[in-house]
């Protein structure tokens, strides 16, 4: 047979159920589209006008109606923009996927402007059927001597087309909502679903429910109210910043996210060039703890919502910000959900995260003070950045603060330029103040500095710190004795060893544990009969089995390795070397009391180990009497 070619034909009958179904991925939509169609429909009418080609009437109020009418199980969406002749339904409707939007764009692509026009696709309308069994357009084109047109589908194949009886310009789509659709027939339902898609729609939304009962006071006379817009059509971010004052970021703040503790500062994002995109992003006072930091980036497109913290557009570190982006330059796909050309989207989410590193660095410069009391709050995230973008660290590394023991914010450099004489390029660190107090006294003692990396982030973050800082070590503050806090030695070598020889043995004894790393060191407190000090390395490995959750390992594998220095300057560790006339009873109550001693001043002791150590506490006292 002869070769045939032709095209491939996508028929109604087959499509229909892809688009009721699959198109999008949830049934609310439906409000979005047919609201952002009706407000496409005022636009094109303006941009006509504006080139006069359309005679409208002076000073006209555009405004899109939205009608619940429960008991006929009816909603219908209304606007008085440009409308439709006859001609346009069968090119715009019975052709799906034909987008009227995109053939006004290209017949006026060199006159309007096209950043307003919000429909591209010429699918919006069809979302109606998700949650509709019978659909009707009522329409009347602007054009001189237009004629109403009515159509009709019950989602099917088939449709009608007569005269309609429409007196004024504009549509009116009527939806017979199916059972699947009844939810949206609740008043509250869907003005949420209103606000939540159209709260920055640029025409006014009015909402009218059909036989609800009008309110009264409390004489019960019927309260007249004036008809109130449902959204706000120049929200705070498609202003000019210098327009804008404090209040009115922080009213934007309130109304947007319902979160009446004030934002620590923000970002008004405001690009016209190579994209449009403007927004604003604001910094919450976070929580203490990483995985509690819940925030919410809101993605618009043209004034529609899309969807929250598109990870996409929004680089992850910054999701734990709260703002509103709006960028009609936007590449979505049909359903106006997800995303296309990955190039173009990722130079959107740089531009974004350079402009939140700009303001950071630039507060830190000419705000410093006012940066340093935020800083508790956003450090958490501009670390989390650190480790998701390179870029990122590398544009805020040297603006990073530390809290010392004294309670001052220092750069890195700082701490290491005032260190550098006593532990050059070594950072010690506090994890837990409380638990670490007896680190923290002898280190101030002994004129010593650190600074507190408290948060779950820290441990990641050092890591990288480690990695970037050449020969930069962070050390936590028990890690080890350091060389400022020894004295002078009370024993010669030869006698050390010995000390240290009887000391194992006492404490093998006593503790029964056949390892015991023990050493015997001169300190310059005499009052401190001893310490616990924690290999740095091991006990990284372990905090990071711990973090991860790592399967199937066993946790003895790092075992953190625990080291007891006994001080041979205190009266006590003496006595016990010298004094070989103690009872071995007594001994053995010295050496538990002196580990525990050491323990508790590092991490809680254990119920049983707190048991034995009060009652210890007890045997000791009596011997006193």
């Amino acid at each position: 047979m002869s070769v045939e070619k032709g095209s491939l034909s996508i028929h109604s009958e087959n499509i229909f159920p892809i688009i009721k179904k699959w198109l999008y991925s949830d049934h609310d939509i439906f409000v979005r589209e047919l609201v952002s169609n009706a407000s496409d429909a005022i636009t094109k009418l303006k941009q006509l006008s504006s080139m006069n080609e359309a005679q409208i009437e002076d000073n006209p109020t555009f405004k899109i109606e939205i009608l619940l009418d429960e008991k006929a199980k009816t909603l219908t969406f209304s606007d008085n923009g440009i409308g439709m002749t006859d001609e346009e339904i069968k090119k715009y409707i019975n052709q799906i996927a034909f987008s009227g939007a995109e053939d006004f764009l290209n017949k006026y692509k060199d006159k309007s402007d096209k950043d307003q026009i919000i429909g591209h696709f010429g699918l919006g309308f069809y979302s109606a059927f998700m949650v509709a069994e019978k659909v009707e357009i009522h329409t009347l084109s602007y054009q001189k001597d237009a004629k109403p047109a009515l159509w009709r589908c019950d989602g099917g194949t088939e449709f009608e087309l007569e005269a309609g009886t429409r007196q004024t310009r504009g549509t009116e789509i009527v939806l017979y909502i199916s059972e699947e659709g009844e939810s949206f027939l609740n008043e509250y339902t869907l003005k949420s679903t209103i606000k939540k898609y159209c709260s920055f729609m640029p025409y006014e939304i009015y909402l009218t429910v059909i036989g609800k009962e009008p309110s009264k006071d409390a004489e019960g006379n019927v309260i007249i109210e004036a008809p109130k817009p449902l959204n706000t059509t120049k929200p705070l971010y498609v202003k000019s910043p210098s327009e804008c004052s404090d209040e009115d970021y922080k009213a934007f703040y309130r109304d947007t996210f319902h979160d009446f503790k004030e934002p620590l500062f923000w970002i008004h994002l405001n690009m016209d060039y190579p994209f449009n995109l403007k927004g604003i992003l604001y910094f919450p006072k976070l929580g203490t703890e990483f995985d509690t930091i819940e925030g919410q980036i809101k993605l618009y497109n043209s004034q529609v919502f899309v969807a929250d913290n598109i990870k996409e557009v929004i680089p992850e570190f910054l999701l734990l910000l709260k703002g509103v982006i709006d960028c009609p330059d936007l590449p979505l796909n049909v359903s106006r959900s997800f995303l296309q050309n990955d190039g173009f989207v990722k130079k959107i989410s740089n531009y974004i995260s350079k402009k939140v590193a700009d303001k950071l660095t630039g507060m830190f410069k000419t705000e410093r003070e006012e940066f340093q009391g935020f800083w508790n709050d956003i450090s958490p995230f501009i670390k989390f950045g650190a480790l998701k973008d390179e870029k990122f660290y590398e544009s805020v590394e040297t603006i990073y603060l530390y809290k010392t023991l004294s309670d001052q914010f220092v750069t890195l450099e700082e701490y290491l330029e005032a260190a550098k004489e006593k532990h050059e390029n070594k950072v010690f660190y506090v994890t837990d103040a409380l638990q670490q107090a007896q680190y923290i006294k002898m280190f101030k003692d002994h004129d010593l500095d650190a600074i507190h990396l408290n948060h779950s982030i820290d441990a990641p973050f050092i890591s990288l710190l480690e990695s970037k800082k050449e020969n930069v070590s962070f050390v936590r503050i028990d890690a080890d004795l350091n060389e400022h806090m020894k004295g002078e030695e009370s024993f010669s070598e030869e006698e050390k060893k010995q000390a240290m020889d009887q000391l194992e043995s006492m404490f093998k004894d006593a503790l029964h544990m056949e390892k015991l790393n023990l050493k015997l060191e001169s300190m310059k407190d005499s009052s401190l009969s001893g310490m616990v000090v924690l290999s740095e390395e091991s006990r990284r490995m372990q905090d990071m089995m711990r973090m991860y959750g790592m399967p199937g390992m066993n946790p003895d594998m790092f075992k953190t390795e625990t080291t007891l220095i006994l001080n041979s300057n205190n009266s006590l560790v003496k006595h016990l070397i010298e004094n070989t006339a103690i009872d071995h009873y007594t001994r053995a109550l010295i050496c538990e009391h002196l580990y525990d001693l050491a323990m508790i001043s590092h991490a809680p002791l254990s119920a049983d180990a707190m048991t034995k150590f009060i009652k210890r506490s007890h045997d000791l006292m009596l011997k006193l009497i």
